[in-house]
Parts: structure tokens; sequence; C-alpha cells
């Protein structure tokens, strides 16, 4: 019986999956997830508690980059074990006195699930009890405009998240998914892209727009293309 609840509260959605849907209260009115959100980009996060430092930190920063999510028709949702008036009472000591990195009358305007009994938590595999058992672990899910969950991410308590690469995976998804192609290591736009599918340059030329003076091919199963970052940017948020 252990066993199988220690499974149940392990489980979690993987990518590709439709994201779990349900319903919540938050600090911005009740949610439907994800169809309230239908045709954007859903970002889901768990932190583990109210009123601790590491998440205070990561909720100034996502509250400061805000905006640049929502150019990328990104929607953030966040969530913690906690309840509504936790919630506000944190974010309004956020707002009022915390002065981190510059960071200063950050205020938080997506919404922040209550979740005290652990439903949401527990249905996208964000309790995890050799880490805590009573406490979100710092989850981050990728969602897409189709409702599909793209990546997942996984931080311990201790460690707080990087933002950068978060925003870099967000326009690295709609990279892949606006011109075909995939994304080598460390990509950032402007960075050459890989054509796929991976078999043959001859193949992947066919397959590539514009010149093929514009293929580099490291080897038969390996071609890369520029885009440049201009070409890039234009699709964001599409």
């Amino acid at each position: 019986m252990e066993t199988n609840q220690v499974n149940q509260v392990n489980v979690m959605p993987r990518i590709g999956d439709d994201a779990p849907a349900f319903r919540a209260n938050t600090t911005q009115g009740p949610i439907n997830f994800p169809s309230d959100f239908k045709g954007k980009w859903k970002i889901l996060f768990s932190h583990p508690a109210d009123f601790t430092p590491v998440c205070t930190t990561e909720f100034m920063t996502f509250g400061r980059m805000a905006d640049e999510f929502e150019a990328l028709n990104c929607q953030l949702v966040g969530l913690s074990i906690d309840g509504i008036h936790s919630h506000i009472a944190w974010l309004r000591t956020i707002r009022e006195k915390i002065d981190f990195r510059g960071m200063k009358g950050i205020e938080v305007k997506f919404p922040l699930i209550d979740d005290i009994p652990m439903n949401v938590a527990k249905l996208y595999g964000m309790i995890q009890p050799g880490e805590s058992a009573t406490s979100a672990v710092r989850a981050v899910f990728f969602i897409d405009p189709q409702d599909k969950i793209r990546t997942i991410m996984y931080y311990p308590l201790s460690l707080g998240r990087n933002f950068d690469e978060i925003k870099r995976v967000l326009i690295g998804l709609q990279t892949v998914d606006n011109f075909g192609v995939a994304l080598p290591a460390d990509w950032r736009p402007g960075d050459e892209v890989i054509v796929p599918p991976a078999g043959s340059c001859g193949v992947a030329k066919e397959r590539v727009e514009g010149s093929d003076k514009d293929l580099h091919c490291y080897d038969w199963f390996f071609c890369t293309r520029q885009l440049s970052k201009e070409d890039v940017e234009r699709k964001l948020g599409k």
C-alpha cells in the first residue's frame, strides 16, 4: 500500500503528453488550466514554499522578466503548497520590502496557484519524497499552444533556476516549430541550425530554404545552415 502511494505521488506527465487539466484558485482568480490559455505557450512551475529565500529570488526574477515572456506569447503560472492568503502576503512583501540585486518594487501579476491539498502538485509529479514529502520541488513544464508538454525541467529545493536557460528553451522550441529545424548544443538566435532529417546531405539540401551555399555538411548525417537572428525574432510568439 505504501509503495503504491509513493508511486502515485511520483507519477508525472511526459514530454509529448497532453498537459493534465485542472481547475484551481489563484492569486488572479479561478483558472481552468490549460484551456484558459489556449493558443498560448504556458510555463507551469512550482516552488517549495512562500516566504523562503531561494523562492523569493526566483519570483522576483520571473516578475522582472514577465513582459519578456508575454512578448513571446507565454503565460506564466506558479504553484506552491500554500494558500491564497499566504501567497498574497508573500507577494506583497516582495513588492514592498525586498531589494535584491537591483530588483525592487517587483509586482508579480501572473497567477500563483493555491495548492494546499497538493492536488496539482501530485498531478504533475512535483512531489518527490526523496527530496520532500510536503513541498514541491522546482519543476518547470513548457506547454505549447496545442496544450502538449514539450519540455520538463526539475531542480532540487536548494538550487535556484537559471532563467536565461528557461527563456532560451522557450525561444528554441518556438524556433523548432517555426522553421522545422533542430538546434545544436548551446544554440542562441543567430547561430546555425541543424537541417532535418538526418540521413544524407542530398536529402537535406532539398529541404533547405535558400541556396545550397548556405548548407554546411560536417558529415553525411550532420548538416546545418545559417538562420539569422532577425528571421528567428520575426516569428517569435507565433
